[in-house]
């Protein structure tokens, strides 16, 4: 479940990034790009990608130590 939660995490930062950057003109389905203001968008999220990959990073540091 919570490797749900890191995948989600870098897809949306990820793909809300993109969409801010490349000037993406269609409707988004980036939840922060909905829920922040614009200003907050980049910021929001570049800190969900770095988010999801500590989680993505720490659960497979910890898969391989068991």
């Amino acid at each position: 479940m919570i490797e749900l939660l890191g995948i989600l995490l870098v897809v949306q930062g990820a793909g809300g990034l993109l969409n801010r950057l490349l000037g993406a003109g269609s409707p988004s389905w980036f939840v922060q790009l909905h829920l922040l203001p614009p200003s907050l968008h980049v910021a929001a999220s570049v800190v969900m990608v770095l988010g999801g990959a500590v989680v993505l990073f720490a659960i497979r540091g910890r898969k391989g130590k068991g």
